[in-house]
């Protein structure tokens, strides 16, 4: 089971590869804490704050690095349920707006943690567009919180 989202960026398939595969990118829209090494074999490490304190984290194993075209990772730790799944984002210009193919693939079952992270994944995108649109993204821990009875 994967989690699919399409999102169109008004900017330059560059812009937007430099966003996803560099460490300071990937900290201006997905996770402040971000940290490691963003090349072929590295390991990046994300690490989710909520209220002053560290909620969780994955380490992404990367995998392909094509720029302008796409970015794949493997998780290589985190929650269970992610471990071993992949994560790509491939990239293509449709007039001037560059189209994120998202997916992450490889779930074992649909549980409700896919549920929640399909909706954060969406944020995180939304982030992402503000990031190449105008500049300034909402990573974590600046996102928007959605879980209601967790510290999410």
């Amino acid at each position: 089971m994967d989690i699919l989202h399409r999102v169109g960026i008004k900017s330059s398939l560059d812009g937007v590869y430099k966003a996803l595969a560099t460490r300071e990118g990937l900290a201006a829209w997905w996770a402040l804490k971000t940290q490691g090494e963003s090349k072929v074999g590295g390991v990046i490490q994300f690490r989710f704050d909520a209220g002053g304190a560290e909620i969780g984290g994955f380490d992404m194993k990367v995998l392909e690095l094509r720029p302008s075209r796409r970015v794949l990772w493997e998780v290589v730790d985190g929650p269970a349920e992610w471990i071993g799944t992949k994560v790509s984002f491939d990239l293509k210009q449709s007039g001037d707006h560059t189209i994120v193919m998202f997916k992450h693939q490889g779930w074992k079952e649909q549980v409700e943690f896919m549920h929640h992270c399909s909706t954060k994944w969406a944020i995180y995108l939304m982030s992402l567009k503000s990031l190449a649109e105008t500049g300034t993204g909402k990573p974590n821990p600046n996102d928007t919180h959605i879980s209601g009875d967790g510290p999410d």
